[in-house]
């Protein structure tokens, strides 16, 4: 493991401890009602990275005490539920053509059937969780101020690098943002200058937009209105952003921004996209099947880990869920998983997902556990289990919970390269979570492309949609002892948007993109049908109030003047 991830690791658990005093009640978001801070909290150096760890941290781990330990953030939440990274599963994967939860709780039937309300509980927390994180966000930038730190003593230790720190914490408020105005459109903005007891002035999606995007820039040093400056690509510590972060995000937003505010900004898509790739300090993974194994500290190609450790880090809700949701303690019989027999298995792959490959890859091989027999490594299925089937019904049409209805999905393992399980043995994982990545980079400036982005020529979206696809089939320079023979390659007549939509869904399965690629697509509520849309066995379309969520009751309860989304 890298120095830097330790420290990093270390500085969020330290926060954890921190936060218990300097955090206040946050359950009533979007209020942002902080207590006041100790000034023990920020008395050092330390103790300022500790709060911004914890800005980091929010988007991965619960509480103060580590894995459920029943003090968590969200006052009234279930906290192995309530995480966000297994929030956006729910919301961006399970409502989509990739993968299949038969449970009922706190809304999770509501999101697979696409029916969900203002009432929904994995709706409400997602909501509340971003807004917990811009708090913190909120909280740090108002403490981390020249006048603040001269007067506390640690401004000859920090001077050198605080602008960096802030500059963090308003990208991480910025994705915030972004997220916000991808799932709930009109929300309030909040930033360190609104008062604790102000009531929040919602703002429309392209306010919304604009913020996020301005903040970024900012951050960039592209508009001249701040010093708070990200550090250059490649030159900051494991786990914190640099610039690649933000280009990467801008990017994210802008192949978006005709759906969620009726802009063309392929262009902009498209040179952001395209800085990622060209400044080539992070490469694409020898191996797509590295990017999420327990030594994905290692891997190249993830521009934003949140980081995971089986003995200081540990949750119920980041990657600890991306495995033992996918796999049953029978799966660890035919290969490693990592998590022996601890497995939920409460996650099946959709037909959809399934059939997105072709079939000879996806059959599972008892002496070939890693699948290099397949030509696409991306086809990471569970097939072998006794009486199991592609369908995600039984014999009597119905949706069951049992392993044998849908295959495991199995891309996530809690193993190193080498096959050993690491920190934490089967407890927790130790598997970062890759927010961004360049091959979803590669996929954008394609897409960028294909839309009408005329910075970029249909040669330039073929030859990174190649790039991706050479990996996944390691072919061309990726070539190794695991390849099949079999190029990756595709035509010029190949090269299509739908055939874009299917590369990112075989690309991305699981890394919660989906439910936003469906929706740019104009592939989500009508005319695309999966298993359980609906209710329906093989889906029915939904009405297009569905592309949104509602804001929840609750913030509507603390926050009169907001407005709900239409047809809620």
């Amino acid at each position: 493991m890298k120095t830097m991830k330790k420290y990093i690791l270390m500085l969020a658990m330290g926060c954890l401890v921190f936060a218990t005093s300097c955090i206040g009640d946050l359950d009533t978001m979007p209020l942002d009602d902080n207590s006041l801070v100790s000034e023990n909290v920020y008395s050092s150096r330390e103790g300022y990275l500790g709060v911004l760890a914890k800005c980091y941290a929010s988007l991965i781990l619960t509480g103060q005490q580590g894995g459920d330990g029943g003090d968590g953030d969200l006052e009234g939440a279930n906290e192995g539920y309530s995480g966000y990274t297994r929030l956006l599963f729910y919301l961006q994967e399970l409502d989509t053509d990739n993968f299949l939860m038969p449970s009922s709780s706190n809304g999770l039937r509501n999101c697979l059937n696409l029916n969900w309300d203002a009432t929904t509980s994995v709706v409400t927390w997602t909501y509340q969780r971003l807004y917990m994180s811009i708090a913190y966000c909120n909280e740090f930038l108002r403490e981390c101020t020249p006048e603040k730190m001269q007067d506390r003593g640690v401004w000859d230790e920090m001077s050198g690098d605080y602008l960096n720190y802030r500059a963090e914490a308003r990208f991480i408020r910025a994705y915030c943002y972004s997220m916000l105005c991808d799932l709930f459109g009109n929300v309030p903005i909040i930033d360190e200058n609104v008062g604790v007891k102000d009531v929040p002035v919602q703002v429309t999606r392209k306010e919304v937009f604009e913020y996020a995007e301005s903040e970024l820039k900012a951050i960039l040093g592209e508009s001249g209105e701040t010093d708070d400056i990200l550090k250059a690509v490649g030159q900051n510590e494991y786990a914190r952003v640099d610039e690649a972060a933000a280009w990467f995000l801008l990017s994210r937003i802008y192949l978006n921004a005709e759906t969620w505010i009726g802009e063309n900004r392929y262009n902009d898509c498209y040179d952001y996209a395209k800085k990622v790739i060209d400044c080539g300090v992070y490469p694409l993974a020898s191996d797509y099947r590295h990017i999420f194994l327990a030594d994905n500290e290692t891997c190249s190609e993830i521009i934003w880990p949140l980081v995971q450790d089986g003995n200081r880090a540990q949750s119920s809700t980041g990657t600890n869920f991306y495995v033992k949701a996918f796999v049953n303690g029978e799966m660890d019989s035919y290969y490693n998983t990592g998590i022996g027999t601890k497995g939920w298995g409460n996650v099946r792959s959709k037909t959809t997902l399934v059939d997105a490959f072709d079939a000879a890859d996806v059959e599972f091989d008892v002496n070939d556990t890693w699948g290099d027999g397949k030509n696409d490594k991306r086809a990471q299925f569970m097939t072998a289990l006794p009486n199991q089937t592609k369908e995600t019904w039984d014999s009597n049409l119905e949706m069951t919970s049992t392993f044998t209805c849908g295959y495991g999905y199995i891309k996530w393992r809690n193993v190193t390269k080498d096959d050993e399980i690491c920190a934490g043995g089967d407890t927790y994982t130790s598997i970062d979570w890759p927010m961004f990545r360049t091959a979803d980079a590669y996929l954008m400036a394609a897409e960028a492309v294909l839309r009408g982005a005329n910075h970029g020529s249909r040669a330039d979206a073929l030859a990174y949609v190649n790039e991706v696809r050479n990996r996944a089939y390691m072919s061309g320079k990726y070539t190794s002892a695991a390849s099949t023979g079999v190029s990756g390659e595709v035509g010029d007549n190949e090269l299509t948007l739908d055939f874009i939509l299917l590369e990112r869904q075989k690309e991305l399965a699981s890394e919660c993109v989906r439910r936003t690629d469906l929706i740019r697509f104009g592939k989500f509520t009508k005319g695309n049908n999966w298993d359980w849309k609906n209710a329906e066995r093989t889906g029915a379309d939904v009405d297009d109030k569905y592309v949104l969520f509602p804001i929840p009751e609750s913030e509507l309860t603390n926050n009169p003047t907001l407005v709900q989304n239409d047809g809620y």
